[in-house]
């Protein structure tokens, strides 16, 4: 028996995950690799439901029980990578984190020169509902361009664009202010704000209307913010904010339409 699995039966790697081991994609890569057994007997498949009369292994071991499920806000500085390791030895968001925390996944990414709020959870389920295009969470960014955006700009990126084959929706924008450098030309701060948070979307619809950006921070996500949490630092967010802003319950099992709807509401 395994106490990750309810009596009414779920995926595989919806299980895993729940459990904190690794994401529903690892999983199903693990799954593939043989490393995952059911009452003794290797998977070939990620497309079993087990139950809580079903054993588990990973590796040989019994799947631990799922973990209190827990989200963190940390400060992802210019210069660090979103992944758990790299092959070139460049620094990543992991590495300095402090000792006794959970196996992190980050939801979504911010990209090598972006900086700002990134979220980190123990969760598989959490991570996958926050990243979701339906969950309709909104991402804001302070971005410096170069060069100054005029409202036909600001227009065409609330109409959305299409980019080499690639649909971006629509973007919110707004000008904060400008500045004149002798040096390096003129550089405007925006605000945007979009909820796809496609790869490298920001950078690649400012580039397209010939605003290159140099300098990114992502300072929202949803309900969440950046506030004044210094770079490198990370913080949990409270059980009972985690609770209240994403409608979980302690067991980690997400609510219904209603719950997420409100949590939209919130985030915009």
């Amino acid at each position: 028996m395994t106490a990750a699995a309810p009596a009414k039966g779920e995926r595989i790697a919806k299980v895993m995950a729940r459990a904190g081991l690794c994401s529903r994609r690892e999983a199903e890569r693990w799954i593939a690799e043989g490393r995952v057994a059911i009452d003794g007997k290797a998977l070939t498949s990620p497309a079993v439901t087990v139950t809580a009369e079903n054993a588990v292994t990973v590796d040989g071991k019994p799947l631990r029980p799922p973990e209190r499920p827990r989200l963190f806000r940390f400060h992802k500085p210019h210069g660090v990578l979103t992944t758990a390791s790299d092959p070139e030895g460049r620094r990543t968001i992991y590495d300095g984190m402090p000792a006794g925390l959970p196996r992190l996944m980050p939801v979504g990414r911010l990209d090598f020169t972006s900086e700002g709020l990134l979220l980190l959870t123990n969760d598989g389920a959490i991570k996958r509902h926050l990243e979701l295009p339906a969950t309709g969470w909104v991402r804001r960014y302070r971005v410096r361009v170069f060069g100054v955006p005029d409202a036909a700009a600001f227009a065409r990126l609330a109409k959305g664009l299409v980019i080499d084959g690639v649909a971006y929706g629509p973007i919110e924008a707004h000008l904060d202010r400008a500045r004149s450098e002798s040096a390096y030309g003129r550089n405007t701060w925006i605000t945007m704000a979009l909820t796809e948070g496609k790869n490298r979307e920001v950078r690649r619809v400012c580039e397209y209307l010939g605003f290159p950006v140099n300098r990114l921070i992502r300072v929202a996500y949803g309900p969440f913010q950046l506030g004044d949490l210094p770079a490198g630092r990370i913080e949990e967010v409270p059980t009972k904010v985690l609770r209240d802003q994403l409608g979980v319950t302690l067991a980690g099992a997400p609510l219904g339409a209603a719950a997420r709807k409100a949590q939209r509401e919130r985030g915009r």
